[in-house]
């Protein structure tokens, strides 16, 4: 089981940027409903528009799952870092 606490910085964990998080409301800049927007272009390397995803809530942040296909792109930006 894992931890449900964000842990930080540590070994297999490659930091992807700073994003910009923003609150978007509902009826403003053309968001039909109020959600999160996290704007980071790195993470277009691993989820690409228009694909969907899971997000879970951890103490600290949020824990985003990824699909297959993901994790593949995922695991190659890995490789190639090496």
């Amino acid at each position: 089981m894992f931890s449900l606490r964000m842990s930080g910085p540590g070994e297999g964990k490659k930091l992807l940027g700073k994003a910009n998080v923003y609150l978007h409301e509902k009826g403003k800049s053309n968001a039909r409903i109020t959600h999160v927007d996290i704007e980071l272009d790195e993470l277009n390397e691993i989820i690409k528009p228009g694909e969907a995803s899971y997000v879970q809530a951890k103490e600290g942040g949020v824990f985003i799952g990824l699909k297959k296909e993901m994790i593949e792109r995922a695991e190659k930006m890995l490789k190639e870092e090496k």
